[in-house]
């Protein structure tokens, strides 16, 4: 077992300041892993969150972490568009990485980055890693041994809303609780299928399997948005509707929307339709699904059971970022392979750049990825 992990923290926005860092810095998991670093371009940002959190170095610049020495492995927690420019220079300098989801915005760019961390001996985790959860993986055995009868169609997705612009972080006037939201309306990286929608992907393709073709209907439907007074101009689509080909006419269907949820729908969380019934939330048929964990996940209706969310891990938000983060660390210390894979990601990504393509040219878009679903 290698020592204690050294990470940086790439980005000192909402979901470090929420989630990463208060996980990060708790005593329970300083002998597997500290904070030696985080950066933010916006001035006094990154300096900012390290007084808070008593972190020894802090940038502007993302060059100068990278070649601050004080490293082993990174987190991108910054806007999905940069996430692939940031990722290919960690990697090129040796250094592990997980990936906020989305690990990038396209296939050819997950490609890349996958080739080049094999070429150069560099771990990646790319979340959302839903299937760690011991719900979806009692779904996935359910499905798998015929308590569904024979699969027939599924669905899953989520809205925008207003759930960004109220984020805790973004309702002050100081530095780190001022940060504006405007990028996730904004191309590339993003719109509610990278964001949000990919929750959904993760599950179902890690239930189901590869996704073969998608058709869609996309565009944006809210043409500005207000955050503080000021107006957003969205140049992003916010608005899709996808049918996915799971293959032997088993199909999905899957939104991302400006607003508008199925009633009763935890993001991420699957409806699956078969000839014996249908699987909703954590329940076959009406009736609870049994699995690790339930007692507590039906206490708190978070489903944050997961290997490293215990004691005051429960307690704080993003549980499940915390939760890949230390599937990267377990990797590195003990060279224990995750389930959070860059190949998982990749696919659902393509699914995405597929839905956007098939709503351009009205055409059903074959894909070229498949996963391998491991347990």
């Amino acid at each position: 077992m290698n020592d204690q992990v050294r990470i940086g923290i790439v980005g000192a926005g909402s979901v470090s300041l929420r989630g990463i860092l208060p996980h990060l810095t708790l005593e329970d998991v300083k002998e597997q892993v500290t904070v030696t670093a985080i950066c933010d371009p916006v001035p006094g940002r990154a300096e900012a969150a390290a007084d808070k959190f008593d972190v020894p170095q802090a940038f502007e610049d993302y060059e100068d972490l990278l070649a601050s020495g004080n490293v082993d492995a990174i987190t991108i927690a910054s806007p999905i568009g940069v996430h692939y420019q940031q990722g290919k220079k960690a990697i090129a300098t040796g250094l592990h990485v997980h990936f906020n989801k989305s690990m990038t915005t396209t296939v050819a760019e997950a490609d890349e980055l996958i080739q080049l961390a094999q070429a150069r001996g560099v771990k990646l985790v790319a979340s959302p890693g839903e299937m760690l959860r011991p719900l979806y993986q009692q779904i996935r055995h359910l499905v798998s041994t015929g308590a569904l009868g024979i699969p027939i169609w599924a669905l899953a997705g989520a809205a925008f809303g207003k759930y960004h612009e109220q984020e805790s972080v973004r309702q002050g006037n100081g530095i780190l609780s001022n940060i504006n939201p405007e990028w996730y309306f904004r191309s590339p990286g993003g719109g509610p299928l990278y964001d949000m929608t990919v929750y959904g992907l993760h599950v179902l393709t890690g239930i189901l399997g590869s996704v073969k073709q998608v058709t869609a209907l996309s565009g944006i439907r809210l043409q500005e948005r207000e955050f503080q007074g000021q107006k957003i101009t969205c140049n992003m689509d916010d608005n899709t509707l996808m049918l996915l080909d799971f293959g032997d006419s088993l199909y999905g269907f899957v939104y991302g929307v400006a607003a508008g949820e199925l009633p009763k729908q935890h993001v991420g969380q699957p409806v699956i339709f078969g000839t014996k019934g249908m699987i909703e939330g954590n329940t076959l048929n009406g009736q609870p699904i049994d699995y690790p964990g339930k007692e507590e996940d039906d206490l708190t209706s978070d489903y944050n059971i997961l290997p490293h969310v215990v004691g005051f891990h429960r307690l704080i938000e993003e549980c499940h970022v915390f939760e890949d983060i230390m599937q990267l660390v377990d990797w590195i210390r003990e060279e224990r392979p995750t389930i959070v894979t860059a190949e998982h990601a990749r696919h659902v990504i393509e699914i995405i750049e597929a839905a956007y393509r098939s709503a351009k040219t009205g055409q059903a878009q074959t894909l070229e990825t498949t996963l391998v679903v491991s347990s």
